[in-house]
């Protein structure tokens, strides 16, 4: 369970709209140079992830071994995607008065 877990009971809550129409919502305000500082920031994280996984799996394999935690762990990778949305977009809402 993710931490926004409250927000998500309700899709038609006052916020409304799905946690990835909200993320973008948001997303639209934003000047092009906060875009590419919020994207660079997604970037730097994967990667930091990637060389954490890399430690105890080959790198070469990476992208099988996250395709297929995905596809097993479906229901909690939605719950976990819905709350970094919520995650990203409150970050974006701190960046619109930048």
């Amino acid at each position: 369970m993710g931490k926004f877990d409250a927000l998500l009971e309700d899709e038609s809550d006052i916020f409304g709209g799905s946690p990835v129409s909200r993320y973008w919502g948001i997303h639209g305000q934003l000047s092009e140079d906060l875009i590419r500082d919020e994207f660079d920031k997604i970037v730097e994280r994967l990667v930091a992830m990637e060389a954490l996984l890399s430690q105890t799996h080959e790198y070469e394999d990476l992208d099988q071994i996250v395709t297929s935690y995905c596809h097993t762990n479906f229901d909690k990778m939605d719950d976990l995607k819905k709350s970094a949305y919520m995650d990203l977009a409150g970050k974006l809402i701190y960046r619109l008065n930048d």
